[in-house]
């Protein structure tokens, strides 16, 4: 898939990433779309699920984070710059 396409979906939210595999899926069983149009569409699928599967280890990660609840500190805040590394990772 060109870089272009795959930038259109990192910009995706989770909802919207999955809204359009819902799509995508009810295209594909369908089956009328041309071989070359149900590959397509299936690559792009393939992406959309590699997203929302990042985008929930993401979200993952964070609960992570938040449930160990304090910092280095012991001061009862949540280390929140872990959180933002795990964002800076994407």
């Amino acid at each position: 898939m060109p870089p272009k396409n795959k930038k259109i979906i990192k910009s995706l939210g989770f909802e919207e990433a999955l809204t359009e595999l819902e799509t995508l899926v009810l295209g594909l069983e369908s089956g009328e779309q041309s071989l070359e149009e149900s590959l397509a569409q299936f690559e792009r699928g393939i992406s959309l699920t590699r997203h929302c599967q990042q985008s929930l280890k993401n979200a993952e990660q964070k609960v992570q984070v938040l449930m160990e609840g304090t910092d280095s500190n012991g001061d009862g805040v949540a280390n929140l710059e872990n959180l933002d590394a795990a964002d800076d990772a994407d």
